[in-house]
């Protein structure tokens, strides 16, 4: 059995090669010895995730593209069912790979870290994989995926906040904090995107953009440089989203920070 320090190198060395699948490997066992990970391992865990999913995504919103194209031929190519059997197969993993991640925060990964930016991390986390999984899922299933990723970002908000049940220790997270202006950015693009809920998802990231902005002065270089690189992705998405309700469009790409 590999040791800790074996695992995190050997997850190193796969992100080195760019092999995401061998990271996951590693990062997942790393999380099942049930001890608490440091933050370059944490990091580690969100990068091999982050990679695997993230290519994943964007294979299904590629394929989705094609099979409204194809819908909306009157003739169609004739490949229709093959596209949504393709389509099909990434989504399956899709719910394979977010469902492992998700079990691993469960179980293994918030029971056995009480510091408060490990916990907002790891909340933030499972709504970030709860809203991957409603991007595809129909009716029920995507109200019920929606819900439950509305439930750990409101925690993740609660614990950030310092208004939890009180088990977790440590300070409330500044406003400045990369990690709470992380999951200000993620809760509100999911508020715009899944919910539909313009006006929250706007009235969210202007909070947490507004908060920052009236603390930046008193942090050093390296702080300042982590928190306005996610403040201008919430600036960046509070202007297109403020376009789109003036032009009545839903037009360009929403910026969020992948787990």
């Amino acid at each position: 059995m590999s040791t800790r320090e074996d695992l995190v190198y050997k997850a190193r060395l796969a992100e080195e090669a760019e092999r995401y699948e061998d990271m996951v490997e590693h990062v997942s066992s790393l999380a099942e010895l049930n001890e608490q990970l440091t933050v370059d391992e944490r990091n580690l865990l969100s990068v091999a995730y982050k990679n695997v999913v993230g290519a994943r995504r964007a294979s299904w919103r590629v394929l989705s593209s094609i099979e409204a194209k194809d819908a909306e031929r009157k003739e169609g190519s004739g490949h229709t069912a093959l596209v949504a059997e393709y389509r099909a197969k990434v989504e399956k993993e899709l719910e394979e790979v977010c469902g492992r991640l998700l079990t691993l925060l469960d179980t293994n990964l918030l029971p056995n870290d009480e510091s408060r930016e490990g916990a907002v991390f790891y909340l933030k986390m499972a709504g970030d994989y709860h809203r991957y999984l409603a991007e595809f899922a129909q009716a029920d299933a995507r109200s019920a995926q929606a819900g439950k990723a509305k439930d750990m970002y409101s925690r993740a908000e609660a614990a950030a906040e310092g208004k939890d049940e009180g088990k977790i220790s440590g300070d409330p997270l500044k406003p400045t904090n990369p990690i709470r202006l992380g999951l200000a950015l993620n809760f509100s693009v999911f508020y715009y995107e899944i919910l539909g809920m313009h006006a929250d998802a706007c009235s969210l990231a202007k909070k947490a953009f507004d908060s920052a902005i009236s603390e930046l002065d008193g942090l050093d270089e390296n702080e300042y440089k982590d928190a306005t690189l996610i403040m201008q992705l919430i600036r960046d998405n509070l202007t297109l989203w403020t376009s789109d309700q003036t032009d009545g469009g839903d037009d360009g790409n929403v910026e969020d920070l992948d787990s």
